[in-house]
């Protein structure tokens, strides 16, 4: 089977553009069609300055809301990447076969770095580093397939990159994986800033509709959403971008298409409506299914352990043939 592997990152609530962009697909079609991974990539969330009691929160947090979303340990991997030492393991034999050309050319290590120095802050070289760390969590699961959003892509290739170097380098060790995205609703934009996702480590909620919202919160964001000058109902992304999320995230929800729907409107106020009533919808079953999980934590830690202990399995022999394959001397009690 195709083998898949994709995660979520704790450092902020998860949010509906986590859901309809990724979470959803991973569990109404990935978990089904193939062998697959999803895990809450906690080390990347020591990047930047961080809380670590809201780390561990989070991380909780997340690891229940992929399974509200639907993931079944029975059909897939479920497992937090710091409870697997591979992912670090596989992390510095990559370091030593990347350039520090290629980590500064990043898109994001650029635009989070510039962020941390405006507020006086100083970039921590994690940050510089870690697409080497996603690029370990992937390769060492020898991972086809990596669904991920638009922004992440340029990361998937860095990993392509370093499998065929380290396999021309040392002997073919890696599977080259490559991206996927998902065609609707890919990437869900802020409410309040269409030009910018609606990302959950974003300090403010205005424009954010967290998994977590309650149904009347939800409402009151979608119905304040910025939309665009003029009053027709059109669907165009590159002049009236604010209009065109909320055709994007009605579609995603009700399963049309945003073209045809703008069809239908003949005001913003009747398309906010609608909206706000969908997501409430889309989100009901999560939120309860998440109480559920809550109100049983023993099940959750039951799901990791396994999940973790299955993807070590995994993930050990790729890793332990990399070692090899640098020249890296076997430990001494499995000599030959």
């Amino acid at each position: 089977m195709t083998r898949v592997f994709s995660g979520v990152k704790p450092t902020g609530h998860l949010t509906l553009g986590n859901y309809l962009g990724a979470m959803r697909q991973w569990a109404a079609v990935d978990q089904h069609r193939s062998d697959a991974l999803f895990c809450v990539v906690d080390l990347h969330a020591l990047t930047v300055d961080h809380d670590p009691a809201r780390v561990r929160r989070l991380s909780r947090q997340s690891a229940s809301l992929l399974l509200a979303a639907g993931l079944d340990p029975g059909l897939c991997t479920v497992f937090v990447q710091s409870h697997v030492d591979e992912h670090a393991r596989l992390s510095y034999v990559l370091e030593c076969v990347a350039t520090d050309g290629e980590m500064r050319r990043m898109i994001q290590y650029k635009e989070k770095a510039a962020r941390e120095r405006e507020r006086g802050g100083s970039v921590r070289l994690s940050l510089l580093t870690y697409p080497v760390l996603m690029a370990a969590d992937i390769l060492a699961y020898g991972t086809d397939e990596v669904p991920v959003g638009h922004d992440q892509t340029q990361h998937v290739e860095l990993a392509r990159d370093l499998a065929v170097r380290f396999n021309q380098r040392y002997g073919h060790t890696f599977v080259v994986p490559r991206a996927t995205n998902s065609a609707v609703a890919a990437r869900v934009m802020n409410l309040q800033e269409p030009a910018s996702k609606m990302g959950k480590s974003d300090d403010v909620g205005p424009g954010i509709v967290y998994l977590l919202d309650e149904p009347d919160v939800v409402r009151k964001k979608v119905m304040r959403a910025v939309t665009d000058s003029g009053r027709e109902v059109v669907y165009d992304r590159e002049e009236r971008p604010g209009l065109a999320n909320l055709l994007e995230i009605l579609a995603a929800c009700t399963g049309g298409e945003p073209a045809e729907l703008a069809e239908a409107y003949d005001s913003y106020g009747a398309l906010k409506k609608d909206t706000s009533e969908a997501v409430v919808e889309v989100l009901r079953p999560v939120q309860r299914r998440h109480q559920e999980l809550c109100a049983d934590p023993g099940y959750v830690e039951g799901v990791l352990r396994e999940g973790a202990q299955k993807a070590r399995g995994m993930a050990r022999p790729t890793v332990d043939a990399a070692y090899r394959a640098i020249g890296l001397l076997p430990p001494v009690n499995a000599a030959r």
